[in-house]
């Protein structure tokens, strides 16, 4: 059985791969453009997080 981190880390990654997926797809309205930033924000956030964490 995987651990807690991995469920605990597999939910703001898919939240973010929907937004990111459903932003490009209403990429020519403005609710689309701000999806895709707070996704790709979320998804380098993730990056940053999980490095810093192995970091320490």
């Amino acid at each position: 059985m995987p651990t807690s981190t991995f469920y605990s880390l597999f939910a703001p990654v898919m939240v973010g791969l929907i937004l990111l997926t459903v932003g490009f797809t209403l990429r020519d309205r403005n609710i689309g453009v701000v999806m895709m930033w707070i996704g790709t924000l979320g998804m380098i956030g993730i990056m940053c997080w999980k490095i810093l964490e192995k970091l320490n």
